[in-house]
């Protein structure tokens, strides 16, 4: 089996379930040690215990990507036992699915936060291991929704048009240090995102028209796993039947 990613520590947030599960998964396929982290530290472990019951290794770790002093912990941990950082995911995510006006600020505080504080938060713990090593790879997980609009979703939208932009930030201030910084804008995905719809008025979307989060997961391994002197910027895949796109 083809593993380019051998003898490099790759970090994903929000690892515990969905598209984190399978990007750590398709990580570990290649050859990273992925350190899988979510705020449920049980599930983190138990997709670690997956990855080394098929040959690979992986930690999980418990973490808010919301808390500065759990955040660099983990950057720490992995500079501590592996000396190095070479990919970091920023997959954590959440959304509450409510007009603006009956929005509580908590949630649009929740909905920042871990969608657009927790990248910068990471990344700010990384960058600096990376610039040291003289490369890194840093990939954003955006949405459609950065792209396009629809309603009860306005800070959903914020934190991932916000996130794009980090992103390109990001990337000219890596660019020197060969620190790539890339941004997967994901259509829907058979994972448990759309559970919170269950009872409620807003339909949702048929199964058999949300993609495998896999095919995501492939193509952030593909991202990770480009020649030094290329980055792709961004990089955009929905389901065939994707409604939101274009």
């Amino acid at each position: 089996m083809d593993q380019p990613l051998t003898g490099q520590l790759a970090i994903v947030t929000g690892g515990g379930s969905g598209l984190g599960e399978a990007t750590s998964q398709a990580l570990a396929a290649s050859g990273a040690t992925v350190m899988v982290v979510d705020v449920k530290s049980d599930q983190a472990g138990r997709v670690a215990r997956g990855i080394r019951e098929q040959g690979g290794e992986a930690v999980g770790l418990g973490a808010d990507v919301r808390q500065w002093e759990e955040v660099q912990a983990v950057a720490d941990l992995a500079v501590a036992d592996h000396g190095r950082i070479d990919v970091l995911v920023n997959n954590a995510g959440v959304d509450h699915t409510v007009s603006v006006d009956e929005m509580t600020i908590q949630q649009w505080d929740d909905v920042i936060d871990i969608n657009l504080r927790g990248p910068f938060l990471f990344c700010k713990a990384v960058l600096p291991v990376m610039k040291r090593q003289g490369r890194g790879q840093i990939i954003n997980v955006a949405s459609t929704a950065a792209l396009r609009a629809w309603g009860q979703a306005a800070a959903y939208h914020a934190s991932k048009w916000g996130l794009i932009g980090f992103t390109r930030g990001l990337g000219v201030e890596g660019r020197p240090h060969n620190v790539k910084a890339s941004v997967v804008v994901p259509g829907g995905m058979r994972t448990r995102f759309f559970d919170r719809f269950e009872g409620t008025s807003i339909p949702m979307p048929a199964p058999d028209k949300l993609q495998d989060p896999r095919a995501v997961a492939d193509l952030i391994v593909f991202i990770a796993t480009r020649d030094n002197g290329s980055v792709v910027q961004e990089a955009i895949m929905t389901p065939l039947w994707e409604t939101s796109w274009p």
